[in-house]
């Protein structure tokens, strides 16, 4: 099933400087893996060593926060968009 996932600017250049890569999976865990495997080098940006996704990344269903769904595990359908979110902080000093 084919989704869309969006790429933030911070992590294009992981995914040879695309805005958006097409990727299948019926869930959002499944969709992340298929990008995963075709750009290893962006795995360790979204997700800590166990597998879990890093605690700065939010991901969104078509602009739906996951969080307030089933998290990683939400379903998908053809021709859904995934956005990835890094989080930003900081402040002055």
């Amino acid at each position: 099933m084919g989704v869309i996932i969006e790429i933030p600017s911070a992590l294009k250049e992981y995914v040879n400087n695309q805005d958006e890569v097409e990727v299948d999976g019926s869930s959002v865990v499944e969709a992340l893996d298929s990008l995963c495997t075709q750009f290893p080098e962006l795995k360790p940006n979204l997700f800590e060593e166990d597998g879990i996704v890093r605690k700065f990344i939010n991901i969104y269903i078509n602009d739906d926060d996951i969080r307030y769904a089933d998290g990683i595990k939400s379903m998908l359908k053809e021709g859904d968009s995934i956005q990835i979110v890094p989080s930003v902080a900081g402040g002055f000093q």
